[in-house]
């Protein structure tokens, strides 16, 4: 294989490992230890998070869930206006920090026993992932699509940008693109999926950015390109199945039946 810089592109070694930030469900909604049940399980359900992060007080935290609703108060047959969230929630509380790799979540989860980890940023929470997050976790299909990227803002949509998509799910995507692209930035990706006349503009975020070495053999380093995690918000059903379809036709046919 002869090596130039565009060869040595290709190769999958800068690609993106997904993430807990990949599948996490965004934000944290807190309370106090006082708060009763019943209004508790309004904001569960107002808010469709999978739990509520109790502060009971500077130093103690628990995590309280709709199952802790069911088995510590209905089937108890306790008033939920009477029941502080203090006395059904669950401790210690597990987090994770988001730029961790799924499988150190996995291994968390199986070490601690917890069922839904805390997920933080810096220390602060920011999101929460669950068994079922990880159970869903979709593959990436390591490609090569053209496709373009625009930032958006809450005035319109900026200029387009080429890029080169390397990984796609249905839930995110690993792009290469000269455009200097930050972490939390809001952009649209298009593109077209070959072998079909489907095309998308997804919606997106910018997870984080990384600037990998442009290498040639014979005149070294030439530069540097970043390598950009987005991850997607969610999509029309049907553009998501066609991408999901899409992604599963192409995996390796091991990845495939695994």
């Amino acid at each position: 294989m002869t090596k130039t810089g565009s060869m040595l592109r290709d190769k999958p070694t800068h690609y993106s490992i997904p993430m807990v930030a990949h599948m996490m469900t965004p934000g944290v909604v807190q309370v106090p230890g006082d708060v009763s049940v019943s209004e508790a399980a309004l904001l569960l359900d107002r808010e469709r998070i999978p739990c509520l992060l109790v502060k009971d007080s500077e130093t103690t935290f628990g995590i309280m869930t709709s199952a802790d609703i069911v088995m510590k108060v209905v089937a108890q047959g306790l008033e939920p206006h009477d029941v502080e969230v203090r006395t059904i929630m669950s401790k210690p509380v597990h987090s994770i920090e988001c730029d961790q790799i799924l499988d150190d979540a996995t291994s968390v989860m199986a070490s601690t026993g917890a069922s839904l980890l805390i997920v933080t940023k810096q220390g602060q929470p920011v999101g929460i992932l669950t068994a079922r997050d990880l159970a869903l976790a979709p593959k990436r299909c390591e490609t090569c699509l053209p496709a373009s990227i625009r930032v958006t803002n809450g005035e319109g949509e900026g200029a387009k940008h080429l890029a080169t998509i390397r990984q796609l799910s249905h839930v995110g995507a690993f792009i290469e693109s000269r455009t200097l692209l930050l972490p939390g930035t809001s952009i649209v990706l298009s593109f077209m999926l070959p072998g079909t006349d489907l095309s998308f503009s997804v919606r997106g975020t910018i997870l984080n950015s990384s600037y990998e070495p442009e290498f040639h053999e014979d005149r070294g380093v030439l530069g540097t390109y970043p390598g950009v995690d987005i991850q997607f918000a969610p999509l029309p059903s049907s553009d998501e199945s066609k991408i999901r379809a899409w992604v599963l036709q192409n995996l390796p046919r091991a990845s495939g039946l695994s």
